[in-house]
């Protein structure tokens, strides 16, 4: 995969020193909130700035957000490469430690459990190798760390397909995550790079920020969640499976780019829309501003004054 100029120029910059010695290993332990300033892709249709292929774009269009409201699917834990970047609610919070070798003092793992779920998740740090490629796949994957100087590089792969983003955007078992953590005082950086020869032309990149905090209390809760929890919230036949047949779900899919007054096409993702140049082909396309007022049943959006007529 060719990895993007961005990629390589934030991967630069979380690698950079803030004063301390090259071989300095930065203590990583605590409990951590986000300081979330970005939000997440959960608008139906909303594929801006994610570099998916041809084969993601026709699944993400054929999904259903019903699935979230199916028994056996309520307890499914969110996948890592969602729930590890806030303000998703898993890591909104999360404690991280170490285990440490009694008799030589090494760590041997960084261990980090989330708050909404109770996601567990190991990063060995022992030096131990991958499993082959016929173990079995896990939410969180199999997971390694290395230092290299202040900076801590974590490698992730036997990750099982999951959601990035709540809007059908999903990568495959085939992904590769490579996250690198950086602590200044008590903020801890994270840029994430999640790789999927499947549903991704190019690294994707998401970064986070969380501050220290003590006083977390939400840690200390458990997560309800089994077979006394789930509760069917719309009936439907046995064998149901929610979905959308290829080009019938034409209309939802518009609904992002019709109420922000963007072009239909620049919602659609790839790789292109990820770089500068992408503003000189978004100059000469057509948005379609409408009126914000809320949809009721039956209700169709009115384009304002001057705006194209969708079809």
């Amino acid at each position: 995969m060719r990895v993007s100029r961005l990629v390589v120029v934030l991967f630069a910059s979380l690698l950079a020193t803030t004063g301390r010695p090259a071989f300095a290993q930065v203590d990583l332990s605590g409990e951590w909130r986000s300081v979330a300033n970005e939000s997440g892709h959960s608008d139906i249709g909303d594929y801006t700035g994610v570099p998916i292929s041809d084969a993601l774009r026709q699944r993400a269009d054929s999904w259903n957000a019903a699935e979230f409201s199916m028994p056996e699917l309520q307890c499914r834990p969110h996948p890592a490469a969602h729930s590890i970047r806030p303000p998703n609610a898993a890591y909104a919070q999360f404690r991280q430690w170490k285990d440490v070798d009694p008799v030589t003092a090494a760590t041997i793992a960084l261990r980090q459990h989330g708050a909404w779920m109770e996601p567990e998740r190991t990063i060995w740090m022992d030096g131990r190798s991958h499993p082959n490629e016929y173990a079995p796949h896990q939410w969180f994957g199999f997971s390694t760390g290395v230092w290299e100087g202040n900076a801590l590089r974590v490698t992730t792969t036997h990750l099982k397909e999951g959601f990035v983003y709540p809007n059908g955007l999903t990568v495959s078992d085939r992904t590769v995550m490579t996250e690198v953590f950086t602590r200044h005082d008590n903020y801890l950086m994270s840029a994430l790079f999640v790789e999927d020869p499947v549903y991704l032309t190019e690294p994707f990149l998401r970064t986070s920020i969380w501050q220290l905090d003590a006083g977390l209390v939400n840690l200390q809760e458990r997560y309800p969640c089994g077979l006394n929890e789930v509760s069917i919230e719309v009936p439907h036949p046995k064998g149901y499976v929610p979905h959308h047949l290829p080009g019938t779900n034409r209309a939802l899919l518009r609904e992002f780019a019709l109420e922000h007054g963007l072009p239909f096409e620049a919602t659609r993702g790839g790789a292109e829309t990820l770089y500068p140049e992408y503003m000189e082909k978004f100059k000469t396309m057509t948005s379609e501003p409408v009126s914000l007022a809320p949809l009721v049943p039956g209700a169709r959006r009115v384009p304002q004054p001057g705006a194209q007529t969708v079809p």
